[in-house]
């Protein structure tokens, strides 16, 4: 029920969609993810992959809304589906608070949405679930679907905004102030080179969290890197959630998916840190898994290296640990410089 914590009924993510010049390029990277190529849009150019609970939109129309947030952006995460107890009480609600309405010409879809990170969407879907949900009314099945063995990913964990320097508080607020988002962590980061600021939000719901990032110092650092890319605010990544991340590595071996390498030092101190960890040590190594936690729990992550434009995707496993890895912040910084360094950024 929408309350005073929740004022729009928010419920978790629907659906996250893409856009991109290259439709063939992201078709394999979904596959790779373990993703099934379902259905279409009834009307129109618009695909269905889905694994468990992760819905993603593969957007492919040459006019409209994101076909022009493509040619600005590149590849990208042009909207975002939430999932509400009532869309319409949801929208408006959401116009009351303070956001910007789409107007129905410039979207692809027909559920009420706003604008969101920098003018992508957010849809507000009231039809979820396995009995009546939008892929069964507005969509139909293919003749020929692409179904792939899934790799293990379950739902949508967090997803990561970067934004320009100054204004990390501005969109803080849309999440708090129209969404009932509140503060769960804030982290300043310093790599060897560079560094950011980090400020992460949790759903009044308690499904996800969003962080949002902002560089900090040089002009160099990974998330003015993003902004130049992607000529703009947006979603960095996705953090895609692993009943058993070892396992879901195991099944991408070889794919077209390739993750960010850690130094060899990490490991040599990591599982004195955390001798609580059950996974195979020697997988971990090598699939350069990163461990965090507290005496409480632990998690496993992994990044890969950029794959739509700038944007990447996080792999996360988690064993009674809410956290974000900060323990990793360090290592991952100077994987991410070394990264960049071997692209010329640095």
């Amino acid at each position: 029920m929408a309350s005073e914590q929740n004022p729009l009924g928010l419920l978790g993510i629907e659906f996250t969609e893409f856009a991109t010049p290259d439709l063939d390029f992201m078709h394999q990277v979904f596959i790779d993810f373990g993703f099934s190529k379902l259905k279409k849009s009834k009307t129109k150019d618009i695909s269905y992959y889905k694994q468990n609970d992760i819905n993603f939109l593969l957007n492919n129309q040459v006019r409209g809304f994101s076909a022009d947030f493509a040619k600005t952006h590149g590849p990208a995460i042009c909207s975002m589906g939430w999932r509400v107890e009532d869309a319409q009480f949801a929208f408006e609600g959401a116009v009351a608070r303070g956001a910007k309405p789409a107007a129905d010409d410039n979207k692809d879809h027909p559920y009420p949405a706003i604008y969101g990170i920098g003018d992508s969407l957010i849809y507000f879907i009231d039809l979820f679930g396995s009995e009546n949900n939008i892929y069964q009314n507005d969509f139909v099945d293919l003749e020929e679907p692409v179904i792939t063995q899934e790799k293990g990913f379950i739902e949508v964990d967090h997803l990561t905004n970067n934004v320009y320097k100054g204004t990390m508080d501005h969109w803080a607020n849309f999440y708090k102030d129209i969404f009932g988002f509140t503060e769960v962590r804030y982290f300043d980061i310093k790599g060897a080179q560079t560094a950011l600021i980090s400020y992460a939000l949790r759903s009044p719901d308690g499904s996800f969290c969003i962080p949002i990032n902002e560089g900090k110092g040089s002009d160099k650092n990974q998330i003015d890197e993003y902004l130049r890319e992607y000529d703009g605010p947006g979603v960095q990544h996705l953090a895609f959630r692993s009943r058993d991340i070892v396992a879901s590595l195991d099944a991408m071996e070889g794919s077209s998916i390739k993750t960010l390498d850690i130094i060899p030092e990490y490991y040599d101190t990591i599982f004195e840190k955390l001798p609580q960890v059950t996974e195979d040590r020697e997988k971990i190594k090598h699939h350069q898994i990163l461990v965090d936690g507290d005496e409480e729990g632990y998690l496993l992550q992994i990044f890969t290296k950029n794959l739509f434009g700038p944007i990447f995707i996080e792999i996360i496993q988690r064993k009674n640990n809410q956290g974000f890895g900060e323990g990793n912040f360090t290592a991952l910084f100077q994987s991410i410089e070394r990264d960049q360094q071997r692209r010329g950024v640095l």
